[in-house]
């Protein structure tokens, strides 16, 4: 007799959605923590991974234009 486990699905959980109203801290730490990794992708120049770098400046803007809509609505 052989077990069969049946997986509920094969695509990933969904995101939860926000509740409540948006953190400043967080969306500064997003952006803090995008821009840190954008300087360590171009530390060196011999390696530098620029893509890497824009991807992560993009979203350190993102996380700041959040963070100011967060402030002009408080």
């Amino acid at each position: 007799m052989s077990m069969v486990i049946h997986l509920a699905s094969r695509c990933a959980a969904p995101s939860l959605p926000a509740t409540g109203t948006p953190d400043p801290i967080q969306h500064y730490a997003d952006a803090h923590n995008a821009l840190a990794m954008a300087l360590h992708y171009l530390r060196e120049p011999d390696k530098a991974n620029v893509a890497g770098a824009t991807r992560k400046a993009v979203q350190a803007l993102a996380a700041l234009r959040r963070l100011d809509a967060a402030q002009r609505r408080a």
